[in-house]
């Protein structure tokens, strides 16, 4: 029954993305109404059937489509036992913070039996995006894609596909998600690893209880397709690629590229990359897989790998073996350099600031926080994991949110002291003095003023461990001008930077044992979260919040909150 509603599910897509692309007799831009109810849904994964948390009895969630320069009305109730919301991940929001959904940042959680709704309006964006639950860990299951097309009248700067559906990469796990989180929480350990990848909710062949799901796409010979790859997993980076198949990726967090091909794609969660494949293999069946990029040092993770299947509708179903592809090494470190240096940006596109106003340098990594040994100390050594960027960790409010704080001039709930630099230097990516491993606890955010021109280094560390961190900045997209490995070098890695043709991204990958260096222009006032999209990281305070003001040191371009708006 689940993989007739995934086949149903594809089929619908098709047909929607066969009438966006060729009906052109509606110039104008369009309103689109969903409900959306997150509920208790009950599936069988991996021989073990128990109840998950859904949208819409659906895992993956609906597929939103909708056209640049759209607008989307999308009312959710909360039919379950946990607090919700959810967030529009890579929409820029454009003066509608109240939409934006980070859980005690824009606003107080959808708590059971509650309803809100979210209005937003899709402004020079096309591509793929996706939402997600932001609350907890809820995301581990609540999630789906968000398909821009261009406006009517315009098309893609690349050959319109025959077959274009996502696949979303995700993780997981047997034990209620919930109960992982809060038994990291307990331990200050790391979290048990998933038990599975998925692509689609299906993890495939090489799972056990799994082939009769599989997520299947059919094509015929010729036949260009569009995949649109959305890394939804919580806590884990991922290689995808197709076997016996170029992929050209013409596409990245809802921006268009200079299209380049490669054999396999790394990417991070929260990131998308579109890729399009020509069906000019030998009719038959092949597999696409994904399995984890892992790399930080002697750290446990999920060592699996989730197939689907590309199909030719001229090969007889199930009548041969697919065909599997060769996937980099866990650590292949050289290969996702590889890959993302080839990432361009559309250089007419590319209005990258060259005079900064804003020149932020922020450190992001693991910590670790002594405490008296025994059942909640073990992490390293008898401590607890944390987090932080500048030596902050970041803490959520609980009796509003950060927004509704600024907003109503609540007092107590932020302070506005978040430093620009961290507030001792230190050999980033060497030997850290143990002094320097335990992180201070706060609400911090910086102000930035609107209309600044911004450049934030974000630098990796050495604390207990180097890894790749996914960052992913609310409300803004933003220019990647520099990658590289070890300290970041003020005096000479800035002659090295791309202000030509710079890709756009929401999610950056920071380097392992490396940094990435982002700018964006100021422009849209309200409070925006900036954080690492490894949940556990985020738990353990990987993050930091932006105060964006107008030009009257208020955010008066910001309507009040919605009279739905859920209380704390």
């Amino acid at each position: 029954m689940e993989a007739k509603s995934c086949c149903i599910k594809l089929c619908s897509l098709f047909l929607l993305s066969f009438m966006l692309s060729y009906v052109t007799s509606f110039p104008v831009a369009e309103t689109h109404y969903h409900n959306f109810v997150v509920q208790e849904t009950t599936v069988n994964r991996l021989c073990i059937t128990r109840n998950i948390i859904t949208v819409n009895e659906q895992f993956p969630g609906p597929t939103i489509a909708a056209r640049n320069g759209d607008s989307l009305v999308i009312q959710v109730t909360n039919r379950a036992r946990y607090n919700v919301t959810l967030h529009w991940h890579g929409i820029r929001q454009m003066r509608t913070p109240w939409a934006d959904g980070p859980e005690y940042v824009t606003q107080c959680p959808i708590m059971p039996g509650g309803t809100y709704t979210y209005r937003f309006k899709i402004e020079n964006q096309e591509g793929t995006l996706w939402w997600h639950a932001h609350s907890r860990w809820l995301r581990a299951t609540v999630y789906g894609a968000l398909v821009i097309f261009p406006k009517f009248g315009s098309s893609y700067p690349f050959q319109a596909p025959k077959v274009d559906v996502p696949i979303i990469l995700g993780e997981w796990w047997n034990r209620d998600i919930i109960d992982v989180m809060r038994q990291a929480l307990f331990t200050g350990a790391a979290p048990n690893v998933s038990d599975a990848y998925t692509i689609n909710g299906q993890p495939g062949d090489l799972y056990q209880c799994s082939s009769q799901g599989t997520t299947k796409i059919s094509v015929n010979p010729g036949d260009t397709v569009l995949l649109r790859v959305i890394n939804a997993a919580l806590n884990q980076q991922l290689f995808f690629t197709v076997a016996n198949h170029r992929l050209t990726v013409v596409g990245a967090d809802a921006a268009y590229n200079k299209p380049f091909t490669t054999n396999v794609i790394m990417v991070g969660p929260g990131q998308t990359t579109n890729v399009l494949l020509t069906a000019d293999q030998p009719p038959s069946r092949y597999y696409m897989a994904a399995r984890a990029y892992a790399s930080a040092r002697n750290a446990p993770f999920d060592n699996t790998t989730t197939t689907a299947i590309l199909e030719y509708r001229m090969a007889a179903s199930g009548s041969s073996t697919p065909l599997f592809p060769q996937l980099p090494a866990y650590n292949d470190t050289a290969t996702v350099t590889s890959f993302t240096s080839q990432l361009k940006g559309i250089q007419s596109l590319a209005k990258v600031s060259t005079n900064i106003d804003e020149n932020l340098f922020f450190t992001v990594g693991l910590g670790l926080v002594n405490c008296t040994p025994g059942p909640t100390c073990q992490g390293p050594n008898n401590t607890r994991f944390a987090a932080s960027m500048n030596n902050v960790s970041f803490v959520l409010p609980r009796r509003t949110s950060l927004l509704q704080a600024y907003y109503q001039n609540i007092p107590g709930v932020f302070t506005t002291d978040f430093p620009p630099s961290p507030p001792v230097q230190f050999d980033y990516t060497g030997n850290v003095s143990r002094g320097l491993w335990q992180p201070s606890f706060g609400t911090k955010l910086y102000k930035l003023k609107f209309g600044s021109n911004v450049q934030i280094v974000l630098q990796g560390t050495a604390i207990f461990t180097t890894e790749d961190h996914p960052i992913h900045l609310h409300g803004y997209h933003f220019f990647v001008v520099g990658q590289g490995f070890g300290n970041f070098n003020p005096r000479t890695d800035p002659s090295n930077f791309n202000l030509v043709d710079p890709p756009v991204r929401n999610t950056i990958d920071v380097p392992v044992g490396g940094w990435a260096v982002i700018r964006f222009i100021a422009d849209n006032p309200g409070v925006w979260l900036m954080h690492c999209h490894i949940d556990s990281h985020l738990t353990w305070g990987l993050a930091m919040s932006f105060l964006v003001e107008n030009g009257h040191g208020k955010l008066q371009s910001i309507e009040s909150p919605p009279p739905d708006l859920p209380p704390c």
